[in-house]
């Protein structure tokens, strides 16, 4: 039955591989409320281990885009996991609520185990970071369906906060002050557009560009991780009251921090702005307009926390590399100028 199931491309034994070689790095991901271990149909997470009174459960799904091309180009596959967490866990810790367990969705056109080790290790590792178990996931081998050496990556987080500290609009204030916390590069959105700005450029992935980083091919550089914000977050969220949060991912600066609350305007100092040198790479390269920019990438800013000017000084104490960046307007709309 296997040697069938072989011959039209799928490898069962394979599959039985990578699950043994990625369960130590399940185990790293282990925490308080995990009750089962990875191959029941379901798996299963005790909530009553934690000590909230009146527990809403905040969840969030998202992938790693065309950064996965990249990995391939590459042949580097234990990064785009942290990636991966980052992208659900950074919008999960957005809503204040703390991430307790992830699920991973894989899919490729051939399993190659030590690739989906490779992937499941920068997963565990990214989940290490914020204290979130890997309780289950999926490893889909579909030939016919994604090109050769093609793959594609999915992430399940659900978080916990108390229903008493659900944010609402309200908090939102005409000059309460804009924090940024910087990126550690374009994360995980944008890309295809940068492949695109490489493509035309001609740009070398395996060449280590000065104005860049000069022990960095530029390769390495587009693979960065995207940072995690969980603890920065939870651990401002202990000792100051946060008025809104935004995670700079799609849409970049223009659409996410609206979704603050889009009754308000905020601007943004563009002069504040530490732009990261990748990006003005790009601009460079593609031809883009910086303003254009803003609505595409996070510009070196991965996350945005308000707060009022009274606890300013100790937001920035918390966030030891963050800075102000701008404060809230009545002028609907997000300006950066």
């Amino acid at each position: 039955m296997d040697n069938a199931y072989k011959k039209s491309g799928v490898d069962v034994v394979a599959g039985y591989e990578s699950v043994e070689l990625i369960k130590k790095h399940i185990k790293r991901t282990n925490n308080l409320g995990v009750m089962s271990s990875i191959g029941s149909f379901g798996a299963l997470f005790d909530l009553s281990k934690y000590d909230y009174q009146e527990p809403v459960l905040v969840s969030g799904t998202d992938g790693v885009g065309t950064k996965v091309e990249l990995a391939k180009e590459l042949n580097i596959f234990d990064t785009i996991g942290i990636d991966l967490v980052a992208m659900c866990v950074n919008d999960i810790v957005a809503m204040k609520a703390k991430p307790l367990f992830f699920l991973d969705y894989i899919a490729v056109d051939k399993n190659i185990p030590t690739k989906i080790e490779s992937i499941v290790k920068g997963i565990c590792d990214g989940l290490e970071q914020c204290d979130c178990a890997l309780i289950g996931g999926e490893t889909a081998e579909m030939p016919g369906v994604y090109h050769q050496d093609g793959f594609d990556l999915a992430g399940f987080c659900v978080g916990i906060i108390e229903k008493k500290d659900l944010d609402t609009k309200s908090y939102i204030k005409e000059n309460q002050v804009i924090i940024g916390i910087p990126s550690s590069g374009i994360h995980s959105n944008g890309y295809s557009l940068v492949r695109k700005i490489i493509k035309e450029a001609k740009l070398d992935l395996n060449k280590v560009y000065n104005e860049l980083d000069h022990n960095k091919t530029l390769g390495e550089i587009l693979l960065t991780p995207t940072r995690i914000y969980v603890n920065d977050i939870l651990a401002l969220n202990k000792e100051v009251d946060i008025r809104g949060i935004a995670h700079i991912t799609g849409g970049g600066f223009y659409e996410n921090i609206l979704r603050i609350d889009d009754n308000f305007g905020y601007e943004i100092n563009e002069d504040s702005l530490k732009v990261l040198p990748i990006f003005k790479l790009l601009e460079k390269e593609g031809n883009l307009v910086r303003q254009e920019m803003y609505g595409y990438f996070n510009m070196g800013i991965g996350m945005v926390v308000i707060v009022d000017e009274d606890d300013v000084n100790e937001t920035l104490s918390i966030l030891k590399d963050s800075y102000v960046i701008g404060k809230v307007s009545n002028k609907k709309g997000v300006r950066v100028c």
